[in-house]
């Protein structure tokens, strides 16, 4: 990976994880749908692996954040590239967040588990993003992923 200080969200999220139409109505079924990209998107097959660890991680603390935003994240062994996950559900859902409002957008991460600082890095910036709240606005009406992708490439001038 590049210095920490080189990581751009354009770079890591692709067209491919952007998923626009999130089904689930619970935070069990959102996560399984997240889990279902992540392993798409990666040689790991092992989807209960997946979801388990993202679900212990819920159990420290609520990764949804506010304002319509989670940023569930897992750090994963068998990786070797990071995947980043942008999913909406436009009816919004109950996911624990700390402001007790539903959640619409789902930043999801998946990390090897060796790189914890560029993780972390990642972590703050898709936090940096979302708390613009015009940036959040536009992120709520996209209409597809390549609106998604000039939003999130056009953060900080990337």
């Amino acid at each position: 990976m590049k210095k920490l200080e080189e990581i751009k969200l354009s770079k890591i999220l692709k067209e491919k994880f952007i998923h626009l139409g999130l089904k689930g109505n619970s935070k069990k079924e959102i996560v399984a749908e997240l889990v279902d990209l992540i392993s798409q998107g990666s040689r790991i097959r092992k989807k209960k692996v997946i979801f388990k660890a993202i679900m212990e991680r819920e159990r420290l603390g609520s990764t949804g954040i506010g304002n319509g935003v989670a940023i569930p994240h897992v750090k994963l062994s068998r990786l070797h590239t990071f995947i980043l996950i942008f999913a909406r559900k436009d009816e919004g859902v109950d996911f624990g967040a700390l402001d007790g409002e539903k959640t619409y957008i789902f930043f999801t991460l998946a990390s090897p588990e060796k790189e914890v600082g560029a993780h972390l890095k990642i972590l703050a910036e898709i936090s940096r993003l979302v708390a613009d709240k015009f940036i959040l606005s536009r992120l709520k009406k996209a209409k597809d992923a390549k609106e998604i992708m000039r939003i999130v490439s056009s953060f900080r001038k990337e």
